[in-house]
């Protein structure tokens, strides 16, 4: 019987929003906060448990989720590190955890129940130590590339300002969402270091460090990229409105 544990980053500030009295992850979409978009389709899964890493305005986060999603628990960033030092604050409450964790972006409230499920069956049936969910970008500047080799095997994800010009050109991108074995996604992330041009302890990062420990690791395009749309503005923010109206 599988074990899903589900990881939500939703500790930005999001400056670009243009909402100073709500962190980024309740500024609402068609009358909903974003946040609850994607608890309602965690939920749909049925997940051993639900965990919202919250920094900015964290009472607020909580109070939502109280009224309306009581079994989240919530782990605290107090300092934005970079996405790696935020699933990091998980940790304690993944200690007698022994599934895989799902993260997924609270920014991001497309993201559908079917697609969650094709790529829990990817990472299940090909045995994978760590899955990354990608997808095309037409314009993919700004996000992370899916790096693979000649031969299509996925070798590492590599953020927009560390990429080189040829690693630019990538179209695929990361969407942000993985699927880790817990005990490997731990041992990853205590190995993670800052020394990017960010100075910050990227998640991405944990790709690498666990294809040096010789573990699968598998990148799978499951979705259209409306779908696992970030929302990081107002523009992408009436992007996604739109997509839900032409829905």
């Amino acid at each position: 019987m599988r074990q899903i544990a589900i990881v939500i980053l939703a500790a930005g500030k999001g400056t670009r929003m243009a909402h100073e009295s709500l962190p980024k992850v309740l500024v609402p979409l068609r009358g909903k906060p974003l946040l609850a978009y994607v608890l309602e389709t965690s939920q749909k899964i049925n997940p051993t448990k639900i965990i919202a890493v919250v920094g900015y305005l964290k009472e607020k986060i909580s109070d939502f989720c109280g009224l309306t999603f009581p079994t989240v628990q919530f782990a605290f960033q107090e300092k934005q590190l970079g996405t790696g030092h935020a699933v990091s604050q998980a940790e304690g409450l993944l200690n007698d955890f022994s599934g895989d964790v799902l993260i997924l972006a609270g920014d991001v409230p497309l993201i559908s129940e079917s697609t969650i499920e094709k790529f829990i069956s990817a990472h299940t049936e090909h045995r994978n130590a760590l899955s990354v969910l990608s997808t095309t970008a037409e314009n993919p500047t700004g996000y992370g590339r899916i790096i693979r080799d000649n031969s299509g095997n996925f070798l590492k994800i590599v953020e927009q300002k560390d990429a080189s010009e040829s690693e630019k050109v990538v179209k695929e991108i990361n969407s942000g969402v993985y699927l880790v074995k817990c005990n490997k996604l731990f041992f990853a992330l205590r190995q993670l270091k800052n020394d990017n041009s960010q100075s910050e302890f990227y998640l991405t990062d944990i790709v690498q460090i666990l294809r040096n420990d010789r573990d699968k690791v598998s990148a799978y395009c499951l979705a259209d990229f409306a779908e696992l749309q970030g929302i990081n503005s107002k523009d992408d923010l009436l992007k996604v409105e739109e997509f839900l109206v032409n829905r």
